[in-house]
């Protein structure tokens, strides 16, 4: 008897990004997001405007995907969706339509980790034989605006925490050190663009002494603060006269500090298969430094492509596909969670 293909709709709006994506045997199909740039204006998220905007998006963009996918909706078996982490309005509009949307078609309804999901989109196949996932087990280093995570994933549903962020992630320090500048929101792609300009050596910020895998990151910032106000008081116009050197130091930084601990995690477990993911996975200067350490501690490195590091649906409707082989499926009365870590 031939087997049934599965087709996942993956439903992903955990911030500020409504994404829909539907796959076919963990192939990817389709991935579409809808972005909000009214945010911009306010230097970051602001909750109340972000949930009114995923009601706005979530039916066109579930529309375009399941059409870009060339397939009906009575297709579909089974809807993945973000539970949690995030901003909880934001989650219950990508939860409630989730649930009406697996009720009305009569299929099952599957729960996904936020976080867990940006691990497992080093799954996301692109085509039937692509074989670019990492052998089990491996480490993943997951940053973004709200995580800085070290996990060693042994399966898709047993992943182990090794070490995280005590205060705060990397992302939201270079999101804060870039408001400080006056350089805009999101932080993330200016700093970036900034810094390939820049001299990485050029300004030293402190660097947090903190035991075991664990990050810390509000020492970083508070440094960066101070620096500039006594840098200031000298020369008035001092960001704009060295923006480039500035961003390179901290991006320098940031990523000597992620990279010193997964050099010791590495060491700890003995694994050399090593991935990144989380939006932070966009930078250059991270992906550079993945790069270098493959070559000087011969790491087998993965890095995801850039449509795959920020939040998105694809990865929700990967981690969807493997929960749907196990039958591992969610009540219609599974509340969102805004804090969640991995179980």
């Amino acid at each position: 008897m031939e087997q049934k293909d599965i087709y996942i709709l993956g439903i992903e709006s955990s911030c500020d990004d409504t994404s829909a994506a539907v796959l076919r045997n963990g192939v990817l199909l389709s991935n579409v997001t809808a972005s909000q740039d009214v945010h911009m204006a306010y230097g970051g998220v602001v909750p109340e405007l972000a949930s009114r905007a995923h009601q706005q998006n979530v039916v066109p963009v579930v529309d375009q995907a399941i059409k870009r996918a060339g397939i009906t909706k009575d297709m579909l078996s089974a809807v993945a969706f973000t539970r949690g982490p995030g901003l909880m309005g934001s989650l219950l509009v990508g939860v409630s339509f989730a649930k009406g949307f697996a009720r009305s078609l009569g299929i099952p309804l599957i729960d996904v980790n936020h976080l867990q999901g940006h691990v497992m989109a080093h799954f996301i196949k692109e085509s039937d034989d692509d074989n670019s996932a990492p052998p089990l087990p491996f480490l993943c280093l997951l940053v973004s605006g709200g995580n800085s995570q070290i996990v060693k994933i042994n399966a898709y549903n047993d992943i182990q925490l090794l070490g995280q962020t005590i205060d705060d992630a990397a992302g939201e320090a270079i999101d804060k050190c870039s408001k400080v500048m006056g350089l805009g929101y999101p932080g993330g792609p200016i700093i970036d663009r900034l810094a390939r300009k820049g001299n990485p050596l050029a300004y030293k910020f402190s660097e947090p002494h903190i035991p075991g895998l664990d990050y810390s990151f509000s020492g970083l910032k508070t440094s960066f603060l101070y620096s500039l106000r006594d840098w200031i008081k000298d020369d008035p116009d001092f960001i704009e006269h060295h923006k480039e050197d500035l961003a390179a130091s901290l991006e320098h930084t940031i990523v000597d500090i992620l990279m010193k601990k997964l050099r010791l995690a590495v060491k700890q477990t003995g694994i050399k298969h090593v991935a990144v993911a989380g939006g932070v996975s966009a930078n250059t200067g991270l992906r550079n430094a993945f790069v270098d350490h493959a070559k000087r501690y011969h790491w087998n490195i993965y890095i995801p492509k850039f449509s795959y590091t920020t939040d998105n649906a694809a990865m929700i409707g990967i981690t969807g596909y493997f929960k749907y082989l196990d039958k591992d499926f969610c009540p219609i009365d599974a509340p969102a969670f805004s804090k969640v870590t991995f179980k």
